[in-house]
């Protein structure tokens, strides 16, 4: 591809290059060869600039380039322009509309003719798989559940029943969607009773989750995951949870049951979410944090319980001196007691 054509499909301009500069592929600034467009988006990187093989960069509308032989491109964000290179040179592979012999199908499931079924499959009763939809080996989908187009399902993955897949959505390898929530109720001898889990999960469209994530279906009702959520690998999300659009939920990270997550919410690796809270829009909580309370819009808060991030920074910095903030203790109580014994 041109470099001209790849500036207009990343929304980019060429200040420095030939614009008839062949690029094949993309690549990060330490592993780039001739022919690839790189990136930089964090300033610590700089340096290597000037030692990258690659022939064209994406910088932003700032950052100056002081090497004249390779091509420069101006962006917004440079790491959202090599993404949308990335992508333009690894597209998806092709569905190639097939059912594999080996797969079971109900005779009772729909299934669309551009849909591609993999060995191994078993598709349950009144199910409906949309167009384009591809399903990998050893996937199994649960009487009643609806896949809609274009979704991929890969190996390993068990939809169960009456959940439904929205369009353009990714479930990775050994995902479990609409396992039965974790409710139980002590009978009168004290022991457990099993509460039934008769509702449903729903993925809106664009969803992509993780390996070996597990979202619970609701007792009754469901648990949804709207439009663009992006939920990472071994994640454990509960019954009757709501994950609102477009945010992002990070590997090991759990949410109790009935939990609320806003709009454009960033929850980071090892978070937990006590059950039945919101956590307001574009709230960001860092690793191996924790909340008990509901969280208001746009804070960032650290730690266990978790409280703003910039009062967490400054007690973690203090924690850090308590041995030193002791000893002073000491030494004050010390020369007090002599002066009041004078």
């Amino acid at each position: 591809m041109k470099l001209s054509e790849l500036a207009e499909k990343t929304f980019a301009v060429i200040v420095q290059g030939d614009e008839d500069l062949e690029i094949i592929s993309a690549a990060g600034l330490d592993l780039a060869k001739e022919n690839e467009i790189t990136f930089l988006a964090n300033p610590k990187y700089t340096p290597q600039i000037r030692e990258t093989k690659a022939s064209a960069i994406f910088l932003n509308e700032k950052e100056a380039c002081e090497r004249e032989d390779i091509a420069v491109l101006r962006a917004k964000d440079p790491y959202l322009a090599y993404t949308r290179a990335l992508r333009i040179f690894n597209p998806d592979t092709e569905i190639i509309p097939s059912i594999h012999k080996t797969a079971v199908i109900d005779e009772s499931a729909k299934v669309s003719d551009s849909a591609e079924i993999r060995a191994n499959v078993v598709v349950g009763k009144n199910c409906e798989i949309g167009a384009k939809v591809k399903i990998f080996p050893n996937a199994t989908i649960y009487d009643g559940v609806k896949i809609g187009a274009n979704s991929v399902i890969h190996s390993g993955v068990s939809v169960r029943e009456n959940c439904e897949i929205g369009a353009n959505c990714i479930i990775h390898n050994n995902t479990t969607i609409g396992s039965d929530g974790f409710g139980y109720a002590k009978d009168e001898n004290k022991a457990w009773l099993k509460i039934p889990q008769v509702g449903r999960v729903v993925l809106e469209d664009d969803v992509e989750i993780g390996a070996n994530t597990a979202i619970d279906c609701a007792s009754v009702g469901e648990t949804r995951i709207r439009k663009g959520a992006k939920i990472d690998n071994l994640v454990q999300i509960g019954h009757s949870c709501t994950v609102e659009e477009d945010a992002l939920i990070c590997s090991q990270t759990g949410l109790a049951g009935s939990s609320v997550i806003g709009k454009r919410v960033i929850l980071a690796g090892q978070v937990g979410i006590a059950g039945h809270l919101r956590v307001g829009d574009d709230v960001i909580i860092t690793a191996k944090s924790a909340t008990s309370h509901d969280v208001e819009n746009g804070k960032i808060i650290s730690g266990v319980p978790a409280f703003d991030n910039r009062d967490w920074l400054r007690s973690t910095a203090a924690f850090r001196r308590l041995g030193e903030i002791a000893r002073t203790i000491r030494e004050l109580e010390k020369k007090i007691k002599e002066l009041v014994e004078r």
